[in-house]
């Protein structure tokens, strides 16, 4: 039979290794190592409705201002279930307390709070720090504590403890005492944690039944602070739209160079001529407003023409890679209900593919557009700030990837807040680097429009080639340049190998990903005079609507988001889209003229994103999939993704997206696509599958390349008997993500790098792919074995240009590329065949 001890015991040891360490969000400027004291009154006919309720449900009044502590901590926290240190008799240590938040009413939470309070008291004379001792756990159990038993003072916080709460008795009236370490909270948040403690027990006396779920904490005052003061700062925008401001500039400096690609120029007033000619062409065959014009181009003029045609002509620009998988394409034009693409000659190889399936689209050429011969003045159409400006297709969850429309007015806003933020200036110079379907090459395109300055459009064997990206950035003397961080480390890494002058470059805007900060570190020991701009936003906000400007190294660990860009707002929200307390953890939602109209076609996934703004009716709101929290210097810093999107080389890719085309490929029973690498050396697909027997990896990556931009294809397949399961039967994605690090098993026959050369590029794979050198075996693929584009440029790095990204594309075997290295010419020898379809 069990004896007492025995059942202490028991119950300790699950208290104490089942975890749940809680966290509270620091919240202070200072670094004063005091301890400091906040008293909160506790009104009388609160105190005497909660008193009454205590007396209904047969509970000391304990348990009632410890479930309205569990409340505070959860809002607090974000979490559901709390840990607090709970003293259950006077003066002696607290015991570790576990709560949870679920229950739906106040009256159920008091009566789970007052189970939990019970089972403490039960087992509060079982000595818990010898078992602690015995378990070996050295970590802190909680960083709150609360004595309610009303003796004493409370305990002071000591290294561990940063919070604790305790009452007493004051001419009859109760008084909460919070006493905190100055060092994570300053005055001004204990004075709010002791106000969502006092409202917590009001909302308890006026209705002990409602869902405290749905009720906020905040004082009318901090949510005025959060919906206002954190807002970004108004400013009137003009009542024209991008194309009409550009046609501004062509009438002041009509002979003045307005773009360059490939050693070609057109002036303001040749770019502005061939727009207009291509505006009338799509309006003579029919074009309506805010009908959706797809464009399917190279980054060339006739490109930069094509959009702005569009703009000028009333419709929806809709941008499409012409090396996209056909039925990519296809689907991008059916969801969009578009009818007309503009293409040019050597771009109609997988459009035309497209095409079959879709009788009722038809393809214009640009050539012979020009050649109709229409007039090159403006078109003079009415376009109306809130008119349909393009649609960009991101990645999507259901297998089909979501159209984002945006209108005019946030994409003017957007750019107007990258000219002042990036300080462009009169006749700026920006190079055009992001890809068509990237919503930074937006911008990117007509910003230097706006400001009489020249837009450079680097093309793709240039952005993969370090050495002459930063060649065009002095030569052209580009002043600003925006590029994803894993990016920028590589041209870091150049300049640090390679110093030079930058004459002209005055900002870097890191977008994209989360920049680390030893980037940020790295980049002003090499760089102090120029600027980085860290931004953050989606497609669906018109683009990057937070800014962080920094000109030297930020003081906390983390590289904030910043602050919101003119016009726009942030919330930081809980899943009832009320804000949560300043520095607590919650969903990052827009507000305001950045929010675009939803997806094209797509009601469905549009409410589960759009809805109407419930503290501002007048105006949208985006919720995202991000998780963030607001920093006592007014600034947004993240804290992750709430779902299974990721950001790769730059592109949101939804992970489930990749898994349904790979769970169509016929012989595959199930699968997963899980991240490998890092901000360092670059995050990298990775998928698992499972079927009767291996399949050809190649066949696997064609068969997602028909319907998968190369980008969101996996750079490496493992095959697996059976995927590993968690407890409750789904597959194990942290166990595979380990897997993934691996990049697999090393095969029968494994033949180790046998030469010295060899030797230097397995050493090299090494470093940039993250794998171990013993295996790698000199017979392996570079992209088989993880490589992408971007690292294929970290190797030409590493090798100190000895091979160039074409070497390592075309002779991507490891001994073939170390007879190109022994040769040190880089010309073609004899290999077996390169297979570059795995790149990302």
């Amino acid at each position: 039979m069990e004896t007492p001890a025995h059942a202490s015991r028991d119950f300790w040891r699950d208290k104490l290794l089942g975890g749940g360490f809680t966290e509270i969000p620091r919240w202070t400027l200072d670094q004063v190592e005091a301890v400091a004291e906040h008293e909160e009154l506790i009104p009388d006919d609160h105190l005497a409705a909660v008193r009454r309720l205590a007396d209904a449900l047969e509970v000391p009044l304990s348990s009632v201002l410890l479930a309205a502590h569990a409340k505070v901590l959860a809002a607090l926290t974000g979490e559901r279930e709390v840990v607090t240190g709970y003293v259950a008799v006077a003066g002696e240590p607290p015991l570790p307390c576990r709560l949870s938040t679920e229950p739906d009413s106040w009256r159920d939470l008091i009566s789970h709070t007052r189970r939990a309070e019970s089972e403490l008291l039960a087992y509060k004379d079982f000595p818990v720090d010898d078992l602690r001792h015995e378990l070996g756990l050295t970590e802190p159990l909680f960083e709150t504590v609360a004595d309610l038993t009303g003796a004493g003072r409370d305990p002071v916080p000591d290294g561990n403890t940063v919070l604790s709460l305790g009452i007493s008795w004051r001419g009859g009236q109760l008084v909460l005492r919070l006493r905190y370490r100055a060092c994570a909270i300053d005055a001004h948040h204990a004075g709010r944690i002791g106000g969502y403690h006092r409202t917590a027990l009001a909302l308890i006396a006026a209705d002990p039944d409602a869902e405290h779920g749905r009720q906020s904490l905040l004082s009318g005052e901090e949510l005025r602070f959060q919906l206002d003061q954190l807002a970004g700062a108004r400013r009137e925008l003009p009542d024209q739209r991008i194309h009409e401001l550009f046609e501004q500039r062509v009438e002041a400096h009509p002979n003045a160079v307005a773009a360059v690609h490939r050693g070609r120029e057109w002036t303001y007033r040749e770019l502005n001529a061939r727009a207009n000619r291509l505006g009338r062409a799509l309006l003579a065959r029919g074009l309506r407003q805010e009908d959706v014009v797809a464009v399917v181009m190279e980054r060339d003029l006739d490109w930069m023409a094509s959009v702005l045609a569009i703009f000028k002509a009333g419709g929806a620009y809709l941008p499409l890679e012409p090396h996209f998988p056909a039925g990519r394409i296809a689907t991008a034009l059916s969801r969009a209900e578009c009818t007309l693409v503009l293409t040019e000659r050597g771009s109609t190889t997988t459009l035309e593919r497209a095409l079959d399936s879709l009788p009722g689209v038809r393809k214009l050429l640009v050539d012979a557009a020009y050649a109709e011969d229409h007039a090159d003045g403006n078109l003079g159409v009415d376009v109306a700030p809130n008119d349909l400006a393009y649609v960009l297709f991101t990645s999507g969850s259901t297998g089909e990837p979501k159209g984002v429309m945006c209108e005019h007015a946030g994409m003017l806003n957007h750019i107007y807040a990258k000219i002042a933020d990036l300080e462009i200036r009169e006749g700026e110079v920006i190079p055009q680097t992001g890809p068509q379907c990237f919503d930074i090459s937006i911008w990117q395109l007509v910003a230097a429009l706006l400001v009489g300055g020249r837009t450079v459009l680097v093309e793709q064997e240039v952005i993969m080639d370090i050495e002459r990206l930063v060649d065009t950035v002095v030569d052209s003397q580009c002043g600003v340049l925006q590029l994803v961080p894993s990016y920028l480390d590589l041209v870091l890494s150049f300049l640090e190998r390679h110093p030079r002058d930058l004459p002209h470059l005055h900002t870097v805007s890191p977008t994209g990903d989360f920049l680390k900060k030893e980037l940020v570190q790295r980049w002003f020991a090499a760089q102090p005079t120029i600027k980085l701009v860290n931004t953050y936003g989606l497609t669906e906000t018109s683009d990057d609507a937070v800014h962080e400007i920094m000109d030297r190294v930020p003081d906390a660990d983390r590289v904030p988001l910043g602050r919101p860009i003119t016009n726009v707002t942030v919330y930081v929200l809980d899943e009832n889209l009320s804000p949560v307390p300043l520095g607590a953890p919650g969903v990052i939602a827009f507000s305001g003229i950045c929010v675009g109209r939803g997806y094209i076609n797509d009601a469905e996934r549009t409410r589960q994103v759009f809805m109407a703004d419930p503290h501002r009716p007048d105006r949208r709101l985006c919720r995202t999939g991000d998780y963030g929290r607001w920093r006592p210097d007014g600034k947004l810093e993240f804290l992750g993704r709430r779902d299974d999107q990721v950001k790769i080389r730059g592109f949101r890719v939804e992970i489930s997206e990749i898994e349904n085309a790979l769970l169509r490929v016929p012989g595959l029973q199930d699968g997963a696509v899980v991240v490998a690498g890092d901000a360092d050396r670059g995050k990298r697909l990775v998928a698992f599958y499972s079927g009767v027997r291996p399949l050809d990896s190649a066949v696997v990556r064609d068969r997602l390349g028909e319907s998968l931009p190369e980008y969101m294809v996996p750079a490496a397949f493992h095959w697996q008997e059976r995927l590993p399961l968690t407890a409750n039967g789904k597959i194990d994605r942290r166990t595979l993500t380990a897997l993934a690090g691996e990049l697999g098993v090393i095969e029968d026959g494994f033949q180790p790098p046998s030469t010295l050369t060899e030797r230097r590029l397995a050493a090299a794979w090494s470093t940039v792919l993250g794998i171990p050198g013993d295996q790698i075996d000199r017979r392996d693929h570079f992209f088989d074995r993880g490589g992408t584009s971007l690292s294929a440029v970290t190797l030409a790095i590493t090798l100190d240009r000895a091979v160039s990204v074409t070497d390592i594309t075309r002779h991507a075997v490891l001994a073939d590329l170390a007879h190109v290295l022994d040769r040190g010419s880089g010309q073609d020898v004899a290999t077996s065949p390169a297979r570059t379809s795995s790149s990302n």
